[in-house]
Order: C-alpha cells, then structure tokens, then sequence
C-alpha cells in the first residue's frame, strides 16, 4: 500500500525532513553572524541575534558629560544632558554610580557623590550633575539598567573595512585572499584537465600506475608535507610568498582535481571523440574543442572546492605565506589577529567573519547547480 501513486512513503518524509534539517542546521549559524554584524557592542552582550528585532534589557555603563560643560547657575555648578547622547526610546529601571551596586537608585533619585556634588537621573537617560564647588573630571560614570530598542549600525564594517588602523581593516586583508585564491584555483584546474584528459583517452605505458598513484595520493595528509615542501621552496629561491602558496595550493589540489576531472570525461561518449579523430581533429583540438565544453560542470565543481579551500585556508598562508610586516596577511589571519587583539569585541568579530564567509557564499551560490553533477561524474553509465 505504501507505493500506491499519490501516497508518500515513510522513507520521503525522512530524507525531507533531514534535508531541511541539515538546511537549518546550516542556514541559522549565517542568519545570526549577518543579524550580528550590524548590532551594537552592548545589544550582542545583552541579547541574543533572534531578539534583535525586540526590546531588551541590558547592563550599560554610561557616562555624563565632562566637567568643561559646566555651568554656574545660582551659586551651583551644573552639568546636564542626556546619558544616551541624544534623545533615545531607551527606558532606565534601575541605575547607580558604582558598578557592584547597579540597582541602587530609581530613575528620578538623586546620587551623593560627596564632596557636595550630586546627580540626578531620569527614565530617559537625562541627568543632572551639579556640585557646589566647581566640577572636574571627564564626567561621572553611571551604571544602569535599561530596556533598549532595536538598533542596527553600519559602524562596525566602516571599522572592519575603512578604519585606517591595520588591526581593524580588512580591506587589504581582502584583496590578498583574493590574490592567493584566485590563481590557486585557476593553475590546478588547467594542469588536471590536461592530465585528466591523458589518462582517459590516450594509450601509453604506466598509465593504470599513474592512476592508482592519483588515487593514493588523496589520502596523504597535508601537514605531512608542508615542512618540506617549505624547505624545498627556500634551497630553490622562492621563500616566502604568492608564488610558493600559488605552487602549495595546486600541489594539495591537484591530486582531486584529476581523479574528479577524469571520472568525468571517461564517462563522455566514446563516439564524438573518433568522429573527430576520423575527420582528423587532433588531441589538443579535441581537448579543447570538445572535452572541455563538455566537461565544464565537473570544472565548476573542482572551481567550487578549490576556491572554498583556499579561501578559507589558514595553515598554508600561515607557512608559506606571512611576513612579518603584514603586508600579505590572508582574511583568516587576519582574524586570528582580531581575536587576539579585539577579543571582547564581538561586534568587530561577527562582521570580520561575515566578511570573510561573504565571497564564498556568492561563489557557491552561483554555481552550485554544477556541484552535483560533477561530484556524480563516473559513478553510473
């Protein structure tokens, strides 16, 4: 009863409930980096990024105006203002002047801060701050409680991409991933297709051992050989750079590129390629005149991983790649800085990492729809 048309099996709802699962489980970690990315310091430490859209309360630390605002008005000197900066929807429950007693004074209650001084605190944030002697300081700091409004700002990329100091900006950081990524997945990709070719439609002796030693090299690890490859590259002169990461790259790539590209142009129909070869159309011609066009949905699909890859690599950039001055620091770095450097920050955190995950996305996105064909190529006739 279960195949009856119209009815869906039990086996269906499974993988579509999984396959939505595995889409949540993805898809709301992104949401909430992007939702994170345009909150305040203070609304991230307060709430999480699915109440952004609401209200929340949260501990602020506020400060009023310096003591050169002053004002002497009847014998008192008198700062006031708003705690907020501006006019603000905000709406203090509880405030104080010491951070271990938040909750000490109402909003409206007058604070003695000594030495005849006072302040004075309302709902909205206004203030008061007066003393019978003339104030001094940078202002009077003020430790509340308060519900906020949604608040979103663009300040955090202007600090992550503009900001003129090399810990915060990304901008320069962008551009290197891009220089690294970009040939590092264009220079194996062209290699395989011609050794993917080779070894699926040209006859010569070895060719089954090279196959089998394509197949055994996916599965040396990386970090095996990085320390050589390293010092390999330092006794022949290319040190530390574009050039050796551009070579590292294709290296660990291409063992996958090959085996991907050749299981697909394999399965091509043998027919077009003697056409050709009757009509007298040679190797290169039928390589790139057929084999390629035909063969681009499993390039896209090495494209995809390639790129991701290197996008996202950091132990490759951090051997081959940087230098003491930063001048070719990759995103990835860039943000293991960041965390060092700006750990409490997670406002400049979330918009770094959303930044960096911003490229991939749109590269995946857009050629996506070549993943599954490619990753199919060979596996049935």
């Amino acid at each position: 009863m279960d195949n009856i048309a119209g009815r869906t099996s039990a086996l269906n709802w499974i993988v579509q409930i999984s396959v939505v699962a595995l889409v949540a489980l993805w898809l709301f970690p992104t949401v909430g980096l992007l939702v994170s990315s345009f909150r305040t310091a203070d609304q991230i430490s307060g709430s999480g990024w699915w109440q952004s859209l609401t209200a929340s309360e949260q501990n602020l630390t506020l400060r009023s105006g310096s003591a050169a605002e002053q004002e002497l008005r009847d014998g008192v000197y008198i700062v006031e203002g708003n705690l907020f900066g501006t006019v603000s929807d905000a709406d203090i429950s509880v405030w104080g002047v010491t951070s271990r007693a938040i909750d000490s004074y109402l909003p409206g209650d007058t604070a003695d801060l000594g030495n005849g001084e006072t302040i004075t605190v309302q709902a909205d944030g206004t203030y008061v701050w007066s003393g019978t002697e003339e104030l001094s300081g940078r202002g009077q700091r003020v430790f509340a409680t308060a519900t906020t409004p949604p608040e979103f700002t663009l300040e955090n990329y202007e600090t992550v991409l503009v900001s003129g100091n090399r810990t915060d900006s990304m901008t320069r950081a962008f551009f290197n991933t891009l220089t690294v990524t970009i040939p590092a997945t264009i220079i194996p990709i062209v290699i395989a297709a011609f050794a993917a070719y080779a070894l699926a439609w040209m006859d010569f002796p070895g060719r089954a051992l090279l196959i089998a030693a394509v197949v055994g090299l996916l599965v040396v690890p990386l970090q095996l050989a990085l320390i050589p490859l390293l010092r390999l590259h330092l006794e022949i002169g290319i040190g530390k750079g574009y050039l050796g990461t551009w070579l590292a790259h294709t290296g660990f790539g291409l063992p996958l590129a090959i085996y991907l590209l050749r299981n697909y142009m394999v399965g091509l129909p043998r027919d077009i390629i003697e056409n050709a070869r009757v009509d007298g159309a040679t190797d290169f011609q039928i390589f790139t005149k057929i084999i390629l066009p035909l063969s681009f949905p499993a390039l896209a699909s090495f494209a995809i991983f390639q790129f991701l890859w290197t996008w996202n690599d950091l132990l490759v950039a951090k051997v081959f790649l940087i230098d003491a001055t930063g001048q070719t620091t990759v995103m990835t770095a860039q943000i293991v800085e960041l965390l060092g450097t700006r750990g409490g920050n997670w406002e400049i955190l979330a918009t770094a990492a959303f930044v960096s995950i911003a490229v991939p996305l749109l590269v995946f996105f857009a050629m996506q729809r070549y993943l599954v064909r490619g990753l199919l190529a060979g596996s049935v006739k």
